[in-house]
């Protein structure tokens, strides 16, 4: 009989701890995308999922394309804690009719931003300068230095995506009408670079950027309305391609960045593991704060996500049980 009641005690024991972390969570892998957010949330997920879900979680190295098709033909790795969708939308959704991968929350619950920027002491100076109008009427403050007869709008890098839809703005907002020239910043790191100084010299800059950033992160900067609303059917058949004749003029709809998951792992990791996956989501602003703090810092996102998790308990208690909560404050 004493045998008999400490099987069934420690039966008991067993099934609570499956009821709360899942029952098969075991091993997981994490993808960790080569960019800062990403490399944030995956560092977040290993975290809580190690120490307030019991798993055995590891990070892998990961990308968009290589990443998604791996998840697709192989079921590795099982968590792709930010996938940026928009351009591999049908890839995706033929694997989630073929049961293969599942999508869980969104990991930005704005999605991803894109627009025409201007610094915002330009628009406390001259409200007007939050429309396209306005810009345009105080053209004469860009003025660019390698060609002074024109205005200067920075663009997208060559050979990234967003070239394609900043020219093809550029076109149907007759912008080069207007005086400005598309200029090219060479890299990524040159269009930052080209909006730091000009907010640390509190001079004028109009281009194209995104977010979540860290570079939006520290400087206040004002997404330029267009007056147009979002078209996003033309903005997908003719914006995004480089073949577009005829652009009309639109904002940029949201990108959709969602927690990508292998459907053998959420069919065994258990509900509240899922259910962590599916609410954990953040803010533009809240992931800008945090890339900024990571980038002043020299910070990796093993130590941004420690510092998140430390510095923001009332974002993502909001994610987890109290019982998990706990676990990873007292891991902390």
């Amino acid at each position: 009989m004493k045998k008999f009641q400490t099987i069934v005690a420690t039966s008991v024991v067993a099934l609570s701890a499956s009821l709360s972390f899942g029952a098969d969570c075991g091993d997981v892998t994490i993808a960790e995308m080569n960019w800062a957010s990403a490399s944030l949330l995956a560092n977040i997920d290993k975290i809580i999922l190690t120490e307030g879900y019991g798993c055995n979680a590891e990070l892998v190295i990961g990308d968009t394309m290589p990443t998604s098709t791996s998840m697709v033909e192989k079921g590795e790795p099982d968590i792709a804690p930010e996938m940026w969708t928009s351009a591999i939308a049908e890839v995706l959704e033929r694997a989630v009719a073929d049961k293969k991968i599942r999508y869980a929350g969104r990991s930005l619950s704005e999605g991803g931003e894109e627009g025409f920027w201007i610094p915002q002491y330009m628009v406390d100076e001259f409200p007007e300068m939050a429309t396209i109008e306005g810009v345009i009427k105080h053209k004469e403050l860009f003025i660019n230095p390698e060609n002074p007869d024109t205005f200067r709008f920075m663009g997208c890098p060559a050979g990234w995506n967003c070239q394609i839809t900043t020219a093809n703005l550029f076109k149907a907002l007759e912008l080069e009408e207007a005086g400005f020239e598309l200029v090219d910043p060479g890299s990524g790191a040159g269009l930052a670079g080209s909006i730091a100084k000009a907010y640390e010299r509190e001079e004028a800059w109009f281009g194209y950027y995104w977010a979540p950033t860290a570079l939006l992160g520290k400087y206040v900067m004002q997404k330029v309305d267009f007056g147009s609303g979002i078209d996003a059917e033309h903005f997908k058949k003719c914006i995004g391609n480089k073949d577009c004749m005829d652009p009309k003029v639109t904002m940029y709809p949201p990108s959709d960045v969602w927690t990508v998951v292998g459907e053998e792992f959420a069919a065994n990791a258990g509900a509240p593991i899922m259910e962590y996956l599916n609410s954990r989501s953040m803010t533009n602003a809240q992931t800008n704060e945090l890339l900024a703090w990571i980038e002043e810092n020299q910070a990796d996102g093993e130590f941004g996500a420690m510092y998140f998790l430390d510095n923001y308990p009332t974002i993502w208690k909001q994610w987890v049980s109290d019982d998990v909560a706990k676990k990873v404050m007292s891991s902390l």
